[in-house]
């Protein structure tokens, strides 16, 4: 009997314990119900915003990773519809006036010369990660900016990298940060200690294969482009197993034999095995139809057709292909057989839109054209007319007879007049033409240049406006058809390109209405817009200069509505994110070397109740070089040492051994290059397009790279 009442009463407590168990869990799920069931559809990432004590990202679903950002910003384009638009509005046109800085954290990495800062940062549960154009990669609390942990690669010299040492971001998702590297590997680290925990070689950098795109963490998958068609490089998408870094399939944006394009490249060589079209940014993805969608560089080399006669799919295009298998879908081309370097840099975005009372499946890219291309991102079709039209021909250049041409609005000039040359061209005298004109051994000058229409700085959409934002630089090139032969791990042109010389540089700042392609505003600069967009629901589109500020203009009528000098160039894409339920808005301030802005090591952050005034001078920890060199003697000038400066310093521009990069002059054509005195004086004081080094640059290291210039064009007299 007394077994039996001991039996009960143990049985009644642990009937007891197990009804308050139930019990908890019920209240934790329907607590966990409640969270999923008020959070706005627009902002539908913040499920997985746990408390700020555990900043681990999940392994996010592709509702999380679609949403419109708020409180967090998950991915390098805020979603992975690449919109950068986000839903927080407490800063907005009605009190962005009192918008400040909060805080400035100095990263102490990536301030000489030849890195550029082109990071949007990611934030996840009150911490931000951002990488620098050294890829150094660092965890900041964003309540204070303090530095949490830092990563740096140790990456040796390089000497393949085509146009300035960048990151544009890393991922995140499942508790680690993945990183690609320019010695072209792909890298995870632990959320919390920044540790290496794989690494992953995707490429040989020393054939010129190098990785500047930020990653995409999706489905348990990363995937990364790579850069280096300057390099002749056969350029490709690959995907990876987010948890152990193993290789799960590649896409080659050049088709080999029997693969569905490899017809658009000669029968006759082996040209597409170094045909180029590398995958400049990151990609885009749409869960529900299962597609990854990525843009496409030019084919290699770049301004040369004669041996690569064809389209050369899929160099200069958008590409669909299925996110799990890496099988292709379709593409669109927006050049064909691209002699100008006309290519596809700017990153894919994706959005819904009303086109005739129905609901449309939208893609826009924009390219260095000066157009932007819509689409039906579930078929590749044009959503706003597109016409093959004729263009002019050249046959020793395998010309295309005909080139997509987008209606609506340009939002850069394609042509070049008499008047334009004789105001802003003054002594040029050798030939000219608009879009698409081809050329051979006679130079010809032309809009847009390589280094025109929209590059690399990312757009943006916003659902509010129905407006795709836009930055475009407008300068002028030209081009010369010179014999080069292809070098595994050197630069492969195939002809040369010169910018002009004190012709002026500008930048456009453009809303174009997605449903006409028509421009809706635009606001037109004295410099080249070379940073990238971002738009919020406050009505407010932010966009970073040349010349140290953040910019904000009023989403639907592009009236400036605020600006704030920071101190450096800001070439960056700004993000937004809430603490505490307070909008912050934060930027990496680092400059750009192709951009020839002065550089940092500055991460800048925002918000209402921030006390830094714009102007505020910050202790940047980015140092500058003693123009005196020690113990006051002259010494002989090293040209060996200079080629060590020149490299580091002066090649993203000049290109290899001067002969002419994206944005700088062929050196050995150059009459300043002929004399040593006015290579220093040039390079200390700068010029029209370049930036001066006298603050960057030791005098003996000017004397050494000036040495260095002179024997270079010696070589070629």
């Amino acid at each position: 009997m007394k077994r039996e009442n001991k039996w009960i009463i143990i049985s009644g407590f642990t009937g007891l314990f197990i009804v308050i168990v139930l019990f908890y869990v019920f209240l934790t799920t329907v607590d966990k119900k409640e969270q999923v069931v008020g959070t706005p559809k627009e902002s539908e990432n913040t499920p997985a915003e746990t408390k700020a004590e555990d900043p681990m990202a999940p392994a996010f679903t592709g509702k999380q990773l679609t949403a419109l950002p708020k409180s967090n910003w998950i991915a390098n384009g805020g979603n992975t519809f690449n919109q950068r638009y986000s839903v927080s509005d407490e800063v907005n046109t009605s009190n962005i006036k009192d918008l400040k800085a909060k805080w400035v954290t100095h990263l102490g990495s990536g301030f000489e010369f030849k890195y550029s800062g082109e990071a949007s940062p990611v934030v996840y549960n009150g911490v931000m990660y951002v990488i620098t154009g050294a890829d150094e990669v660092s965890a900041i609390d964003v309540k204070k900016g303090d530095t949490l942990w830092t990563y740096k690669p140790n990456i040796g010299e390089l000497n393949t990298v085509c146009c300035g040492w960048t990151s544009r971001g890393v991922a995140i998702g499942d508790g680690l940060v993945y990183v690609g590297l320019l010695d072209a590997r792909l890298v995870a680290l632990d959320q919390k200690t920044g540790k290496e925990v794989w690494s992953t070689t995707v490429d040989d950098w020393k054939k010129g294969y190098t990785i500047t795109s930020a990653p995409l963490y999706y489905h348990g998958k990363v995937y990364t482009g790579i850069s280096g068609g300057e390099y002749g490089i056969r350029g490709r998408v690959t995907a990876f197993d987010a948890k152990k870094g193993k290789e799960l399939w590649r896409f080659y944006t050049i088709p080999g034999p029997g693969e569905s394009g490899h017809e658009t490249w000669p029968s006759d060589n082996d040209s597409w095995k170094r045909g180029g079209a590398p995958v400049w940014q990151t990609p885009a993805v749409d869960p529900k139809l299962g597609l990854l969608y990525f843009s496409t560089g030019n084919a290699s080399p770049d301004l040369d057709g004669s041996n690569r006669k064809g389209n050369n799919l899929f160099s200069s295009s958008i590409v669909a292909v299925d996110a799990e298998t890496g099988k292709y879908k379709w593409h669109f081309q927006e050049v064909h057989h691209d002699l100008w370097d006309l290519d596809a840099p700017n990153p894919v975005i994706l959005f819904d839109v009303k086109k005739n009372g129905k609901t449309r499946k939208a893609l826009a890219q924009a390219g260095k054209t000066g157009w932007v291309y819509i689409l039906d991102r579930t078929n590749g079709k044009p959503l706003v007319g597109i016409d093959e039209k004729p263009v002019p021909q050249e046959p020793r250049q395998n010309t295309s007879p005909t080139q997509p041409i987008p209606k609506g609005d340009a939002f850069v000039p394609q042509d070049v007049t008499e008047e334009q040359i004789k105001k802003e061209v003054k002594g040029y005298n050798g030939s000219f033409g608009k879009i698409f004109t081809p050329y051979w051994e006679k130079a010809l000058l032309v809009k847009p240049s390589t280094f025109g229409g929209a590059n690399w700085p990312p757009s943006a959409y916003s659902p509010e406006t129905g407006y795709f934002y836009v930055l475009g630089s407008d300068q002028y090139s030209t081009f010369t058809r010179s014999q080069e032969k292809y070098k595994p791990g050197s630069t492969y042109w195939g002809s040369i390109i010169q910018p002009i010389q004190d012709a002026p540089l500008k930048g456009t700042v453009t809303a174009i209405d997605v449903k006409t392609n028509k421009i809706a505003w635009q606001k037109k600069w004295n410099a080249t817009a070379y940073s990238g967009i971002l738009t919020t629901k406050g009505g407010l589109v932010f966009v970073g200069h040349n010349d140290g500020r953040l910019i904000a203009y009023n989403a639907k009528t592009g009236k400036q509505e605020w600006e704030f000098k920071t101190d450096a160039g800001v070439n960056a894409p700004p993000i937004a994110y809430e603490v505490d339920g307070k909008e912050y808005i934060s930027v990496l301030v680092a400059g750009n070397s192709l951009a020839g802005s002065k550089h940092a090591d500055s991460l800048w952050t925002f918000s209402l109740d921030g006390k830094i005034k714009s102007g505020s001078v910050t202790n940047n920890k980015a140092k500058k070089n003693e123009n005196k060199d020690q113990g006051g003697a002259t010494t002989a000038a090293n040209p060996d040492e200079g080629e060590k400066v020149f490299k580091g310093n002066c090649l993203a521009c000049h290109g290899e051994q001067g002969a002419g990069g994206h944005n700088g002059p062929n050196l050995q054509l150059s009459k300043v290059a002929d004399d040593q005195q006015k290579v220093i004086e040039r390079v200390k004081k700068g010029g029209t397009v370049m930036p001066a080094f006298g603050d960057v640059l030791t005098d003996k290291q000017i004397q050494d790279v000036s040495a260095y210039i002179s024997k270079i064009v010696a070589k070629k007299q």
